[in-house]
This record gives C-alpha cells, structure tokens and sequence, in this order.
C-alpha cells in the first residue's frame, strides 16, 4: 500500500535513439531530479503531468493511479490536479498579476476550495508580491514572472508541484532573488515539489532528496 503522498514512477519510453528506462519512488519534501541537459528529466515531468504518454509505466502519487499502461489506464492532466512551473513563466500578457493569479484558483478542486485551502492573500505573502498586483507581465522582472507563475500554481490547489528548470532563464541576482521564495515554499506549503534541475547550487538549498539521471536512467540517489 503507497505511503501518503508517495510517488511512484515506472517508465519507459523511447524518443529517436534516446530511451527513458526509469523507477523510483520519493515521498513527501522536495525533491530534485538532477543531471545534465538531455538526461530525461523533463521528459519524466511531462509523463508525471500527463503531457506525455509513455510507451509503458506506471505513475502512482498517494495511492491514486494516474498511468497504468498494462492496465489501459490514463487520467487526463487536468484530472491529476498537479501545479507545474515551466521555465519560462507562460503568464498572460493581457491580464495583470492578479487576474493571472485568480485565474490558476478557477482550476482548484472545490472540495478543497470549500475547507479553506490556499487563498489569494496566503499566496501573495508567502511569494511577496503584493506590489506588483496591479501590473501586467510586461512590466515585472525575471524574478517576478516566476514568483507569479509559482503562485498562479499554488492557487490550482495542486496535489503536488512541479518545477522545470525555473531559474534557468534568470541572472544570478534574480536567481538570489527567488532561492529563499522556493525555501520557504518548501518549508511552508504542504505541497510536495519535485524539483529538475542541473545546477547544484540550486539543488543543495532546495532538495530533501536527490535523484541523478543520466542517459535516461536513474542513478545514485542522495538525502540531504
């Protein structure tokens, strides 16, 4: 029986002459799968949120089974309630801070919306963007798109958050910027994260666990 908030991954799933052949199972935290460019890790996150079918696997997060290909099963990724932040922030030009924010809320499953969950004003003072609500993306540094995109995340309720590579399009004063905002997410949100990454000072400071990936595989695995 999965131990609550356990994710279970199996895959396997080739792409040209590279091939994903991974399992592994974390639990609840932070954590990183990390290793070089190409290694797979994003192709893992697009089969954990449903944006990729694999040839075979099996994902289970918390007991609830969102790929079983022996079993034809595939829930949809918007039925698999999990928040993910690309590298690139994706918000809506047109819409101000705020309307981007509110309008990852319209995703957030109602059974959690009607016990409280995470709220507007909760989201804004754990990411410290209350200044900027007023603003639309055009406006907003580096730094600031992310904090918006993590919170536009949040505020689906996601059963769990993941993290592609976001600082990798910031300088390192922006990238100094948001490191604490992603500690304190850690230690603060309930919500597990996993975390890709190939930078280790990033994963040091984030990570409870550690995967390496290489080639497709999952190597040495690591706590901090």
């Amino acid at each position: 029986m999965s131990r609550p908030d356990r994710l279970e991954v199996a895959l396997y799933h080739r792409l040209g002459d590279f091939t994903i052949d991974i399992a592994f199972r974390t639990d609840s935290g932070a954590t990183a799968l990390f290793g070089p460019s190409g290694s797979g890790k994003t192709t893992v996150l697009h089969a954990i949120a449903g944006l990729l079918r694999p040839e075979r696997g099996r994902i289970v997060f918390d007991g609830r089974v969102m790929l079983d290909t022996a079993s034809s099963v595939f829930v949809q990724p918007y039925r698999r309630e999990v928040g993910y932040v690309f590298q690139d922030a994706r918000l809506f030009p047109h819409l101000t801070v705020r309307q981007n924010l509110l309008f990852g809320r319209f995703f957030a499953h109602r059974q959690r919306r009607r016990n409280g969950g995470m709220t507007l004003e909760n989201v804004v003072g754990l990411l410290g963007i209350d200044h900027i609500l007023s603003r639309r993306p055009v406006n907003l540094s580096g730094g600031e798109r992310q904090r918006v995109a993590i919170g536009r995340a949040l505020l689906a309720e996601p059963c769990m958050l993941l993290m592609d590579e976001p600082l990798a399009a910031l300088d390192a004063a922006r990238k100094a910027e948001i490191l604490p905002v992603l500690e304190r997410l850690r230690d603060v949100s309930r919500v597990p994260i996993l975390y890709v990454s190939h930078d280790v000072s990033e994963v040091s400071r984030i990570a409870n666990n550690v995967i390496m990936m290489e080639n497709g595989r999952a190597g040495e695995r690591w706590q901090s």
